[in-house]
């Protein structure tokens, strides 16, 4: 139990309260930028995004169970649609704060059909929501790089 615990609140900042979501996105931003800096290429980017997701809805599942549905200490869902925002966007400080704003504003909002996906059962419904709040944001990011809007 203490593996989904540590792994579904983000190694603990699920237990922040008030505001974890967003510092667990936070986090994973800085982690993503100190790691592109650091040398990690597009495919290994891809690997830990999908096993953040697949390892996100085991976890948040079984949390979910003593929790009860969506808890507001599982954060791994932030982070997993963090990083679903961040995938084949040029990794540059601008970017990153780009892709960060637009995933809450998603995540919070929940608009076009986000909402809809928490009645999936357990893990998925916690992760699924924040899956496409993730596409959401890096599809329009990825709109913003191509008309050179930013």
């Amino acid at each position: 139990m203490l593996f989904h615990k540590l792994i579904s609140t983000s190694l603990g900042i699920g237990y922040i309260g008030k505001g974890a979501g967003t510092v667990a996105a936070v986090a994973c931003c800085i982690c993503w930028y100190l790691a592109w800096v650091s040398g990690y290429n597009p495919v290994t980017t891809i690997i830990t995004t999908i096993l953040i997701t697949l390892i996100g809805v085991w976890s948040s599942d079984v949390v979910s169970k003593i929790w009860g549905k969506d808890p507001s200490r599982v954060v791994i869902d932030e982070v997993a649609g963090m990083c679903i925002s961040l995938l084949f966007i040029p990794v540059t400080l601008k970017y990153v704060i780009i892709a960060l704003v637009l995933f809450r504003f998603f995540d919070i909002v929940k608009p076009l059909f986000i909402r809809k996906l928490e009645v999936f059962p357990g893990g998925w419904g916690i992760m699924l929501d924040d899956v496409l709040a993730g596409i959401y944001a890096n599809i329009i990011l990825q709109a913003v790089i191509w008309l050179k809007l930013f």
